[in-house]
């Protein structure tokens, strides 16, 4: 059964300069367990909201399958965590995910393409190691609620 296994809605930018710097400190808040969600503006509290640069892609989506173990946001800095949908796979469709409060429609815009800093969050290869499955950006077409745990899918053309 489909789950979503980890939320994350931080207010601060972790990956900042050269990876060989290091990220900066986490929030201990960050990862969360429920995700407010509006309509063309992104998640309340992240640190894309409301942006207009980012608003195609102001909510991002990892698959964990793609991950090694022990992996999870903190890491890979994506907004949803899931098991058991191929997000990859989901390019120019629209993911329905209803977690018990409604649905939540997100138009799959682009990959999110993963970057030189999971070599040092993840560990040496992770880069390439996600290439092509880093996940994907994706804009809400309506306000809801996401929360941990099981959550039924729909995938619209």
């Amino acid at each position: 059964m489909p789950e979503i296994v980890q939320l994350l809605a931080s207010s601060v930018h972790r990956f900042v300069g050269r990876p060989v710097d290091g990220a900066a400190p986490a929030p201990a808040d960050e990862l969360v367990d429920e995700i407010r969600i509006r309509a063309e503006l992104g998640i309340v509290g992240d640190r894309y909201f409301g942006k207009p640069a980012h608003r195609a892609a102001s909510v991002t989506v990892i698959a964990a399958e793609s991950l090694p173990a022990g992996v999870g946001l903190a890491q890979v800095r994506r907004n949803i965590l899931t098991t058991g949908i191929a997000v990859d796979e989901l390019v120019g469709s629209v993911l329905v995910l209803d977690s018990g409060a409604g649905p939540v429609r997100l138009r799959v815009n682009r990959p999110a393409h993963p970057c030189a800093w999971m070599d040092v969050t993840i560990g040496p290869g992770a880069w390439r190691g996600l290439r092509g499955k880093g996940g994907i950006r994706c804009t809400p077409l309506i306000d809801g609620v996401l929360r941990v745990g099981p959550v039924d899918v729909l995938i619209e053309p």
